[in-house]
């Protein structure tokens, strides 16, 4: 597109997209959200839930008997919803919208219903259903929480730069203060159809595109989308699609200050017996400083700090897609974070490889073997 940058000015990528690929946005979008508002799970423990928020550095912004808000410092939505119920799963994202007329586009637009939220949220939302069966919920006009004492950066000397003068680093070993929901990455067994549904209908553009090693003429199996906010840089990736035998949560990512405040609140963690996942270490896509953990439930959550921000006009990267390649440096990739770990989920991934490969999806044998390869990498 005219105006755009090109990616092999080494922004992002090294390579852009040939002749041909998808160019990873839509013109005229029903509509355009702004951000991610929350996600919604239910899960039967409200209180061991609750327990691991707060270790993980939530705030309780709302409390019923079935239903908890948890909230990072930011002003705006709750981060996370969490209802009971008889057994633990991931409901769907919510999207935020910039007014009500946007509703009433999408809903004249998919034959949905736009509704009153509950008045402890205000607004108004309207439910979808992705490609792949995801609940997908927009909501506009929700009440904002005001801001919470934020966790301070540290000063650094970095270099020859001295800001830091007869003064210590001495990073409490407590939460690292989540300061707002960054994003969610789900899998699917309908990627395509999937991707193009939120470009769509939610005016999102994909940031960059990753391919299975010997594939890329079987065109992309992930890819990493943000909002479109025009001149405002957004969030290199607010949704992250991925290809898979299963229609499945992967994780969610939450901000926080720095690097001091993610290793030192993942040393608070790790002491109160919560499991890591992955970490520490730094993105390639996204550049996000990041560290994985699994909360009782089972469920991988994400610390991140300094992610990448573009702005409209950046073009989508392609690459090859490698275990190797998820970071630039840190400790391989587990075989938990993976999903290769032995246990139930790992057996639910199996039994979900074995239908995949009997139904009419894109998940066929050939992207198994992709797959495969990929986690040998």
């Amino acid at each position: 597109m005219s105006g755009q940058h090109d990616v092999h000015s080494g922004l992002h990528s090294e390579r852009g997209a040939l002749a041909g690929e998808h160019p990873g946005r839509v013109g005229n979008p029903v509509a355009k959200v702004l951000d991610l508002a929350w996600l919604e799970f239910v899960k039967p423990d409200l209180e061991r839930a609750e327990a691991f928020a707060h270790a993980f550095g939530f705030t309780t912004a709302h409390r019923t008997v079935d239903e908890v808000r948890l909230r990072g410092s930011d002003p705006g939505s709750p981060c996370v919803i969490v209802r009971r119920g008889p057994r633990s799963r991931f409901l769907g994202p919510a999207f935020l919208a910039a007014d009500s007329a946007d509703l009433l586009r999408l809903a004249e637009a998919t034959g949905s219903r736009v509704t009153p939220l509950p008045e402890s949220l205000g607004g108004l939302g309207l439910d979808l259903a992705d490609p792949s069966g995801l609940r997908v919920r927009v909501v506009a006009g929700t009440h904002a929480l005001p801001a919470l004492s934020p966790q301070q950066p540290h000063a650094f000397n970095l270099g020859h730069e001295v800001v830091r003068v007869n003064g210590t680093q001495r990073p409490p070993r407590e939460p690292a203060r989540v300061q707002r929901l960054g994003h969610v990455v789900v899998q699917t067994t309908k990627y395509r159809e999937t991707l193009d549904w939120y470009l769509r209908h939610l005016g999102m553009i994909v940031s960059d595109f990753l391919y299975y090693p010997g594939q890329r003429e079987r065109g992309p199996v992930m890819s990493f989308i943000r909002c479109d906010r025009g001149a405002t840089p957004a969030d290199h990736h607010t949704l992250a699609l991925t290809l898979g035998p299963s229609n499945r949560y992967v994780h969610s990512a939450y901000q926080v200050a720095d690097l001091d405040a993610l290793a030192a609140g993942g040393e608070y963690l790790r002491e109160r017996g919560y499991r890591r996942s992955w970490g520490i270490g730094r993105h390639i896509q996204g550049s996000q400083i990041f560290d994985y953990w699994r909360d009782p439930d089972g469920f991988m959550v994400e610390h991140f700090s300094d992610g990448d921000m573009f702005d409209c006009t950046l073009e989508p990267g392609w690459a090859p897609m490698s275990a190797s390649g998820l970071a630039q440096w840190g400790p391989p990739a587990t075989k938990d974070f993976l999903g290769l770990a032995p246990g139930a989920e790992s057996l639910r991934e199996l039994r979900a490889i074995a239908h995949a490969l009997r139904e009419d999806n894109e998940f066929d044998l050939r992207r198994l073997r992709g797959l495969l390869k990929v986690a040998k990498s």
